[in-house]
C-alpha cells in the first residue's frame, strides 16, 4: 500500500523568487526532493543522514 508523501515548499520560495521552488518529502529513510513547477518530471532522493552535508554542500557552490 502507497501513501501520498507530505511535499513541503523551500522557506525560499517567496514572490520573487516563485520561478525557482522546490519541495522536500520526509520519508523517514531518505529525503525526496523535487521541482514544484514540474513534479511529475521526477524526484531526486538522498539518505536522510546525507541530507544536511548535500544542502551545507549546495551553500557552498552558491556563495560568491
Amino acid at each position: 500500500m502507497s501513501t501520498a508523501a507530505n511535499w513541503r515548499k523551500s522557506s525560499y520560495s517567496s514572490f520573487g523568487d516563485g520561478d525557482s521552488c522546490v519541495e522536500v518529502s520526509d520519508r523517514r529513510t531518505h529525503i525526496a526532493i523535487r521541482d514544484s513547477k514540474a513534479p511529475a518530471y521526477g524526484t531526486l532522493t538522498v539518505p536522510a543522514d546525507a541530507f544536511t552535508p548535500f544542502i551545507e554542500a549546495l551553500k557552498t557552490l552558491t556563495r560568491p
